[in-house]
Formats: C-alpha cells, sequence, structure tokens
C-alpha cells in the first residue's frame, strides 16, 4: 500500500473556503495601498545568500532557509572542512541562496539595484510568501505571505503618520475593531542602553527586552545578565517595566528617564510628533499606544517602531508590524536613503477575523446559478444563456455531466449556490428558463432578460 502523501510541517494546503477568505483580506490590503499612492512590485522568492545574512540579528540568520547549490555541491568541498563537520563553515560552501525571509530586505536590494529607474520618494506595496525555519505553532508557520507598504527617500515624519492611518483604515474596512497600534522609537531604546552603561551591547539589549510580553519581566532580566548587562544597569531598568498612564503621561516619564541622553531625546521628540497629529487627525476603529518596552529585534530599525496586537480576548500574536530604517540601503552601496514601511501578518489577521466570525457570507458564495443538465440538447441551449449571463458578471456554469437530477441538486446544495436553473423541452420550446431558489424551493420561469435580473 502506498504511504500516503503529506506536507512539510509549517505549511498549509488551502480549500476554495479558506482561499475565497484570504482573497477577501488581500483585496481590502490592496485597495488601501492603492488608495495612499502605494504602487505594487515583486521580487524573487529567493536571493542571493550574501543579501540575506546578517540583516536579521544572530536569532534572524538562523530562521533563514538555505538552499543547496545545484549539482554534485560537495566535490568543492575541501577534505579537511568537511571532515570537520562545522555547519557554520559549511553551508557557504555548499549552499549561495536562500528562500527570503521578508520582503523589507529585498525591496531594499530592489531598491539599489534600480535607483535610476525610480522616482523619489518612492512609495511601493508588495503582497509575496516568506520562508522561516522557526517552530510551527498557532499563528506562526514556515511559510507565509507579508503584505508590506514602504516609502524610501523622505526622512519625513508625516510618512509615519500616514502608516498608522493605514493600519486604521485597512482594519476599519475589515470591520476589525478594538485593534491596538503599539509604538515605540529605536533612539528611545538607544539612550535607555546609554543610561544603563549597555550601549556597546545595544542588539543583546533589545533582543532581550522584545520578548519581555512573551517569557515576563524575570527571564527577560535574566537573559540581559547572561548577555553581560550589569546588575546595576538592569536595575534602572526598573521603572520602564513599571510605565503606565496614556501616550503624554507616559512620554513625561519617559523625559526625566533619559534626560541625560540626547539620542533618548529625539526618539520623544519624534514620538510626541506622531501622537499630536494622529490625535488631531483622529482614528476611525484603531488606538495608538506608546510601549516603550517594544524592541522588534531586527538590526535595521532606526527610528519609530510599529506593532500590532489584535482585540483583547483574542490569543494572537501581532498581526502587523514595521517600522523606520535609515541605514538599511547604505549595507547594499546606497547612502542616505531613509525608509519606513509597515507589514500586515495576512495569515494572522485570518485567523482573527475567523475566530470573531467577522468574515462575511457573500465572501465564499462565487457561483450564482448552477444550470441542470438534462442531455446534450438541453445543454447546449444552457450554455448559450450561460455565456450571456457571464457577459454581465454573473457567475454561473453547467453541471458537466447527465446525472440524476437529484445528484445534480445535491452537489449545487453541498457547494452552498443559491439558485439552480432547469432546462427542459418546454423551456426550449417556449425560450424560457426555470429558476429554482435552494434555500425557499421557489420556482419562476423567466426568459433571458428576466434571468438575467432575476441573478445580478
Amino acid at each position: 500500500m502506498a504511504q500516503k502523501p503529506s506536507i512539510p510541517k509549517g505549511t498549509r494546503d488551502f480549500n476554495p473556503d479558506q482561499v475565497a477568505k484570504r482573497n477577501y483580506i488581500f483585496n481590502i490590503i490592496q485597495t488601501q495601498f492603492e488608495r495612499f499612492g502605494f504602487q505594487p512590485i515583486e521580487t524573487p522568492s529567493f536571493e542571493n545568500s550574501e543579501t540575506l545574512m546578517g540583516k536579521y540579528g544572530e536569532e534572524g540568520d538562523r530562521l533563514i532557509f538555505k538552499i543547496l547549490n545545484s549539482g554534485d555541491f560537495l566535490k568543492k568541498v575541501e577534505e579537511p572542512l568537511y571532515t570537520e563537520k562545522d555547519a557554520v563553515k559549511l553551508t557557504p560552501k555548499i549552499s549561495e541562496k536562500a528562500l527570503r525571509y521578508d520582503l523589507t530586505v529585498p525591496f531594499a536590494r530592489y531598491v539599489v539595484q534600480h535607483q535610476n529607474e525610480i522616482e523619489f520618494p518612492f512609495k511601493r506595496y508588495q503582497m509575496q510568501p516568506v520562508w522561516r525555519a522557526d517552530r510551527p505553532q498557532k499563528g506562526r508557520f514556515r511559510e507565509f505571505y507579508q503584505c508590506d507598504a514602504d516609502v524610501v527617500g523622505s526622512t519625513s515624519l508625516w510618512q509615519e503618520v500616514e502608516f498608522v492611518q493605514l493600519y486604521d483604515a485597512v482594519f476599519t474596512a475589515l470591520q476589525l475593531e478594538g485593534v491596538t497600534i503599539k509604538i515605540n522609537n529605536r533612539k528611545i531604546l538607544s539612550g535607555i542602553a546609554e543610561v544603563i552603561g549597555a550601549s556597546d551591547k545595544l542588539i543583546d539589549f533589545t533582543v532581550a527586552l522584545d520578548k519581555l510580553d512573551k517569557i515576563g519581566e524575570e527571564k527577560v532580566k535574566e537573559e540581559m545578565l547572561s548577555k553581560g548587562i550589569s546588575e546595576a544597569g538592569i536595575n534602572k531598568l526598573q521603572p520602564l517595566f513599571e510605565l503606565q498612564g496614556d501616550f503624554a503621561s507616559q512620554i513625561k516619564q519617559l523625559q526625566d528617564i533619559l534626560s541625560a541622553s540626547e539620542s533618548g531625546k529625539k526618539g520623544i521628540e519624534e514620538l510626541q510628533f506622531i501622537n499630536t497629529a494622529i490625535t488631531e487627525i483622529g482614528l476611525q476603529t484603531a488606538s495608538l499606544q506608546l510601549d516603550v518596552t517594544l524592541a522588534r529585534g531586527l538590526n535595521y530599525y532606526t527610528g519609530a517602531i510599529f506593532e500590532v496586537a489584535a482585540p483583547k480576548g483574542v490569543k494572537m500574536g501581532s498581526i502587523g508590524g514595521g517600522g523606520r530604517y535609515d541605514d538599511l540601503t547604505g549595507i547594499f552601496g546606497l547612502k542616505n536613503m531613509s525608509g519606513v514601511g509597515i507589514s500586515f501578518g495576512l495569515d494572522r489577521i485570518y485567523l482573527v477575523l475567523e475566530e470573531l466570525n467577522l468574515f462575511p457570507d457573500a465572501v465564499n458564495k462565487n457561483i450564482k446559478a448552477l444550470f441542470i443538465n438534462f442531455g446534450d440538447k438541453e445543454a447546449l441551449y444552457a450554455m448559450t444563456a450561460i455565456k450571456q449571463l457571464r457577459e454581465q458578471n454573473i457567475n454561473t456554469e453547467l453541471y458537466p455531466d447527465t446525472a440524476k437530477t437529484g445528484k445534480q441538486m445535491k452537489h449545487a446544495d453541498k457547494r452552498q449556490i443559491p439558485y439552480v436553473v432547469l432546462v427542459g423541452e418546454q423551456e426550449m420550446a417556449n425560450s424560457v428558463f426555470t429558476l429554482k431558489h435552494m434555500a425557499s424551493g421557489e420556482q419562476k420561469q423567466l426568459d433571458i432578460q428576466g434571468l438575467i435580473a432575476a441573478l445580478s
């Protein structure tokens, strides 16, 4: 007996119902991207390893899927290196390409490579899959889609203001209320590291701090100690863990903590600008919240950092995130090209909408009517009508086989098709169609124009 086929852990098949719901989310996000002036691009699913490695920190690098070189890739490996069996040293010899980890670094590569063709500031959106060798769990997959929007070529904080509004516009269109847009600033984190005497361990500090909501305060402190941050410095962090109040009151407390740090004060100014503008403009359904422990442990952020939390009561990690990155294109040779961007986690948004039953009923009903097949003569008559209906943007189809009527009706019912159309000798003789509503059982005879009107 043949072994039952399977798919790799952390990947999924999607049935028609799931694809329809995913496309519903895609379409809303894409509509808002274009409404805000973003243009679409696409990049390859895999990049040269040197493009990706070293851009996400040590933990991120470990999660990048490497692609083995074609052919006899071991032939070029020298015997001593092969015998040593050191994966870190061996990997560059046998793998020169890798699946993309996110869409931001490939976008930076795209900007540098096509800089002479781009009109700056350049606003792009991109909706493609990414891959991470992560441990699969609820809301965390090894293959998943990201929906990104970025602006490069402008240092203006109005871009950050626009992104907060973009998040709000998308979640409003999805009717997802109670979403929280958390914001922090990398300059504030740098200032805190400076105040506690850990400027040389900024990455270790931010990576540990970013785990606060997952492992708790004590475990974060333990990790910082293990990375060489002094106990005295960690004790200075205590006011951070205890910050409370609204945006303005937290800013006031931060001003006291960071009074000796120029970098920290600059971060506070930037946050105040964004919050003042959003308070004046207003949001529809989302709320903006300062979270000074938000770090998003990626090396390339230099200014504002965003993370979007699902409504309270929904057990789900972040459903979006992003931030300002002043130096990202510099690693590919293009200096002084500031950028800022955000990402929507499509797969997690799907799970949240499903849990809260927010998908519209109409999402799954792509076929309006099924024509019952009574034979070739009747089928040909039906097909002429189907052609006219499709020309009017009405989705219809013919059951392909001359099966029993009950079987064809059952097929329509299982697919949740709301109408069936019956065409027999009498209907053909009178140039009409019998339209039956599946839920009520109501039937009426209509000519082609009446059928078009009834199904429109």
